[in-house]
């Protein structure tokens, strides 16, 4: 159960510090999910210090921290040095989307949406290259452009038609953003009412999956040549993975029938021998137990090792074949 206190907020947070020390290669990963369960348990300032922790050495996203340090610094009253932080991002032209929508959502929580708009519409520009398949998160971005531009009643672009199409969910953008809806949830008719929470369900039944797990389901992958040590040691497991090219086969078999059954937030772990032993010795079993596979798995996910699946089709394959994904384990 995730938790829903402040005090187990804080908990969490310190269970994170403290893995984080045990693992300093996962140290950007978890100082993020720690500064996170910070700011849930309103511990703004304790989150701004994890954040300029982070800054200081080399981090791998020095946009999104900064980005996610001015949204916290606002809402514990530092508007100005917030603002000049998202006016850094803006300069900076970060290639990735999470910054600019961070930024972006940040101006439009404290009522600037025209700037949030301006922010979003000039992130679009850089970030719709002619003919590149889109990352999830430039999609999220399109979205939230398509929310924002819908409440200043600004008329369809090329970009929001774009946003439309993309949308997956059975609730067209146009009504999921209708600033009329948040009417409704203030109106004292019965009928209207129900038909909001009716819609307001359908949305997140999607999601509701997703927001309860702090992270992906992920299905180990054992590189070729850790496979064959990890066969030689341990010839136990020969019945787990019997080839190395059927184990591949297996990984995508299984995360398309876990997406088929609704599964989100599914995700790839990439496995060494050494790490291996080293999770069976914590856990006081042989590495040969057939068990701690998944479990293993889960450890490394939890400390945010896992890739999300599916790659982009024009991204390189997970199996390290150096072919497209579409054309590899995503071809058919």
């Amino acid at each position: 159960m995730r938790p829903d206190t402040p005090a187990a907020h804080t908990a969490e947070a310190e269970r994170l510090l403290r893995t984080a020390a045990q693992y300093p290669g996962d140290r950007e990963p978890l100082l993020l999910r720690a500064a996170a369960h910070l700011e849930l348990a309103n511990d703004r300032p304790g989150a701004t210090a994890l954040y300029d922790d982070l800054l200081a050495g080399d981090p791998a996203d020095p946009h999104l921290i900064r980005a996610l340090k001015a949204s916290n610094l606002w809402e514990y009253g530092h508007e100005a040095e917030a603002r000049a932080i998202i006016d850094g991002v803006r300069s900076a032209r970060p290639a990735d989307a999470a910054p600019w929508e961070i930024a972006a959502e940040t101006l439009e929580a404290h009522d600037e949406l025209q700037s949030a708009e301006a922010m979003l519409t000039e992130a679009a520009t850089q970030l719709l290259a002619p003919g590149t398949e889109l990352s999830h998160a430039t999609r999220s971005l399109l979205a939230t452009r398509h929310r924002i531009r819908r409440m200043l009643a600004l008329d369809h672009d090329d970009r929001d038609t774009l946003a439309d199409r993309l949308h997956t969910g059975t609730i067209p953008l146009d009504e999921l953003h209708d600033p009329k809806r948040l009417w409704s949830l203030g109106s004292s008719d019965p009928t209207e009412l129900q038909a909001e929470i009716a819609r307001l369900r359908s949305e997140l039944g999607t999601y509701r999956t997703a927001l309860s797990r702090p992270f992906p389901v992920a299905v180990l992958h054992w590189p070729s040549g850790e496979l064959d040590e990890l066969l030689a040691a341990y010839p136990e497991l020969e019945t787990e993975y019997p080839t190395h090219r059927a184990h591949l086969t297996d990984i995508e078999a299984s995360l398309r029938e876990l997406s088929a059954a609704g599964t989100p937030n599914l995700g790839i772990v990439r496995a060494t021998v050494p790490s291996y032993e080293a999770f069976a010795a914590s856990e006081s079993l042989p590495p040969s137990t057939p068990a701690l596979l998944p479990q293993y798995a889960t450890t490394l996910a939890a400390r945010a090792r896992a890739t999300p699946w599916p790659p982009l089709r024009t991204e390189g394959c997970w199996c390290d074949s150096g072919r497209a994904y579409g054309e590899c384990h995503g071809a058919g």
